[in-house]
């Protein structure tokens, strides 16, 4: 039986008047991709904010193998969880071994760190290849790989990644979930994606959340979601 890593239970979070999630609940077991899905505005986001503590919860819980935790983000990086925001935010005035080192700043032995860093630069070889480019010289693409590949620093046991192919061309859209899928194969990391690119993030993921204003609306296997028919509903404003 898999070890559930992550779990958020009835979370509430409001920015000002707004209901941001309004009861949502998710999990995360070990090893596998979660997607969560639903129209603008439907706390997606929110939820991987909550679990990194940069959206304070007002109630409910985050659960880290079992246990109740609080949410501070130096702490959850610690413990193995490595979120990487909308809008790959890359250091563009560094390059890209320079950003890397930024991403190993918690791992404290030099020698380690450097192994780190030329691991990941194995796994994405543009960015071996590119690695004393500035960032903010690289594609879209580019600078999407090297966010992913600045959140694996720390080897995370989870990795939450929100809007990956947000402002990319669909065919490095593609090679941008292939690597995702690799990490989650390779590493054994358990994965939760928002994205709106519903094929590509349903290609790849074994469990989905359908959200709708700050509720989970549906859940189960992403075949099974698809068929169900609740993602034209919830897009339509049907439920």
């Amino acid at each position: 039986m898999k070890d559930v890593l992550l779990q958020v239970n009835n979370a509430h979070v409001h920015y000002g008047g707004v209901k941001a999630l309004d009861g949502a609940s998710v999990s995360l077991d070990e090893g596998e991709v979660v997607a969560l899905m639903g129209p603008n505005g439907a706390g997606k986001s929110t939820i991987l904010k909550a679990i990194f503590g940069l959206a304070p919860l007002e109630s409910g819980e985050v659960r880290w193998h079992g246990a109740a935790i609080k949410p501070v983000p130096h702490e959850i990086v610690a413990r193995g969880i490595s979120f990487v925001p909308q809008g790959r935010r890359v250091f563009p005035g560094l390059s890209v071994q320079e950003n890397l080192e930024v991403g190993g700043f918690v791992v404290k032995d030099k020698t380690e760190r450097a192994r780190r860093i030329a691991e990941v630069m194995e796994f994405f070889p543009v960015l071996k290849h590119k690695r004393n480019r500035s960032a903010g010289m690289l594609s879209g693409g580019e600078q999407q790989m090297l966010a992913i590949a600045r959140g694996m620093i720390t080897e995370p046991k989870v990795l939450l990644l929100d809007e990956p192919s947000l402002g990319l061309a669909p065919k490095i859209v593609k090679e941008v979930f292939a690597k995702i899928k690799e990490v989650s194969d390779r590493h054994k990391t358990a994965i939760m994606v928002v994205e709106h690119n519903l094929v590509s993030l349903l290609s790849i993921a074994s469990r989905a959340y359908v959200l709708d204003k700050g509720r989970v609306v549906a859940e189960g296997e992403s075949k099974k979601i698809v068929e169900s028919g609740v993602l034209e509903k919830v897009f339509l404003g049907k439920i």
